[in-house]
């Protein structure tokens, strides 16, 4: 019933992360006008479902911060359903390089490939790296649920994209992509989290922006601080 498809993606890009106050995010949004465009699909919520080891072993060591590290969650844009459309991705950063793997899949398929008992995608490169992360960590399980509200510009002709998420929120309970958009927030009240993603150097006219507008880097890790704040101190 549920047939595996071929992988859609493959990206290799610099990601940056910045926190924005209610009145950064509107200075930046003015400044970006002329620059960048938002996309087709608007305001998005998105769920992610982070999976890790029954001893949280993958969070653990990113938040160490290792020159090498990975991850693997499966993404849905809104409430999902058991033949919506969803998104596994492998992402492993090193020497700060993103590379990620897309695939679009559904739930009933994604779980049967954490049990061992389906392909995820049709062969090929990204089958075979997808599913030797999934035989070296042995069991991975749902672990942490990270929502929030997306607006992605990107830049007309260029590589450059940004996205700001708004009321970032997350679960340690029912981990289900079909269930609810609710959640604890991460952060306070009206503040977002800004990232860039671009292929190559980030364009002196965004550097300007960032500068006048006081904005500077961060390390924040939406699943790091959910497991920060409750997993690591109930477990």
């Amino acid at each position: 019933m549920y047939a595996a498809v071929k992988p859609i993606a493959v990206m290799k890009r610099y990601e940056m992360k910045y926190i924005l106050s209610p009145m950064q995010k509107e200075y930046l949004i003015k400044r970006l006008e002329g620059h960048m465009k938002t996309d087709e699909y608007g305001l998005t919520s998105i769920a992610s479902l982070y999976y890790d080891t029954p001893n949280y072993r993958l969070i653990r060591e990113s938040l160490e911060k290792p020159e090498f590290k990975e991850k693997i969650r499966l993404r849905s844009y809104g409430l999902a359903s058991e033949s919506s459309p969803v998104f596994l991705e492998l992402k492993r950063k090193a020497n700060g390089i993103v590379y990620k793997r897309r695939i679009r899949s559904e739930i009933p398929i994604v779980d049967k490939f954490f049990k061992g008992k389906a392909e995820i995608c049709e062969g090929g490169q990204i089958n075979r790296e997808i599913t030797a992360f999934r035989d070296y960590y042995k069991t991975l399980i749902p672990a942490c649920l990270i929502i929030y509200d997306r607006i992605a510009y990107f830049e007309p002709g260029g590589d450059l994209r940004l996205t700001v998420d708004s009321n970032p929120r997350y679960r340690t309970d029912e981990l289900d992509l079909t269930t609810s958009m609710e959640g604890t927030s991460l952060l306070d009240d009206g503040y977002s989290i800004l990232e860039i993603k671009v292929q190559q150097a980030m364009p002196m006219w965004l550097t300007q922006i960032l500068s006048d507008g006081r904005i500077y880097k961060s390390s924040f890790s939406k699943y790091g601080e959910a497991y920060t704040r409750q997993i690591l101190k109930t477990s």
